[in-house]
């Protein structure tokens, strides 16, 4: 029986997965990210293949905008050298098996919307709130990329014109607001501190002191989710979507929040929308890139 490889490739970390056809997770191996990626990355597959020879389809999954049908990376600028690696082509005549790559939030989404929390659904949007805001676009089981591979970026949604500069150069995008990094930002703004350690608190602390009603805690819960709501209102509106499902690692510490956000959305709606969280974890990424070589 054939299986497939998925990779799921971020800037700290590469995770490689060898998964069957029926969707067992044969080999799972995490890596630190190297540079140069595509020389590292095509030795470390090199490694499975002598191991899988049945392997017959490589999916990848890497941060940055993707041109999907040609398998390049248009924009990525943290990883130096990545951007404009042609990895379909490189990889494929390296191999002689195909090779499928698009953006790691868009791989995460189709695990979901295949195989997870959006299961059943026709129009899912997946976000995955960790340390940027990211996004995936599932219609008909099918990745929306875009014209420029850039669809589903909803980190880069202006929430507040003229607010706080983001990476990408502009000002108020909305993972300025929701997303870890907004949240450590935030914690340290509102000087929200362990009062055992006497050290600013993690994200998931926040929001644990903050179900205990320390102040500083609920007002920083409340601008967070607040937003969330908002831009969970806003993609309702444009795409008219029947399921969000929210993951990331912010999302692991949902119990604590969860019902105060559905208070938020629910007078948002316009229509009826099912939220839910992802199943899958940090293994969404890989199980999501090896469904894009799945015929």
């Amino acid at each position: 029986m054939s299986s497939k490889i998925g990779v799921d490739i971020g800037g700290t970390k590469i995770r490689l997965g060898v998964i069957s056809e029926n969707f067992d997770v044969l080999k799972d191996i995490t890596i630190p990210t190297k540079l140069p990626v595509y020389s590292y990355l095509e030795n470390e597959i090199q490694k499975l293949l002598v191991e899988f020879p049945e392997v017959d389809g490589i999916g990848i999954g890497t941060r940055g905008m993707v041109d999907h049908k040609k398998g390049i990376v248009l924009y990525e600028k943290e990883l130096e050298g990545w951007e404009g690696t042609e990895v379909k082509s490189l990889l494929e005549a390296a191999t002689n098996i195909r090779v499928e790559v698009n953006n790691d939030a868009n791989c995460a989404a189709l695990a979901e919307a295949k195989l997870g929390a959006g299961r059943g659904f026709e129009r899912v949007i997946c976000l995955t709130i960790g340390t940027c805001l990211g996004g995936g676009l599932i219609f008909n089981q099918k990745v929306m990329n875009g014209a420029h591979g850039g669809a589903g970026e909803v980190g880069h949604l202006i929430l507040y014109p003229q607010g706080l500069l983001c990476g990408c150069g502009r000002k108020g995008c909305t993972e300025q607001y929701v997303s870890g990094t907004a949240l450590r930002r935030m914690i340290v703004e509102k000087r929200v501190i362990d009062p055992v350690t006497n050290a600013f608190v993690t994200p998931e602390q926040l929001f644990r002191l903050a179900t205990n009603d320390q102040q500083n805690a609920v007002e920083v819960r409340e601008r967070f989710l607040t937003d969330l709501a908002l831009v969970i209102s806003n993609l309702q509106a444009v795409l008219d979507i029947d399921c969000l499902v929210i993951g990331g690692g912010v999302s692991e510490s949902a119990h604590d929040w969860w019902d105060l956000l559905m208070d938020k959305v629910n007078p948002l709606k316009l229509q009826p929308l099912e939220i839910r969280r992802a199943l899958f974890g940090n293994e969404s990424g890989m199980l999501g890139a090896a469904l894009l070589v799945r015929n």
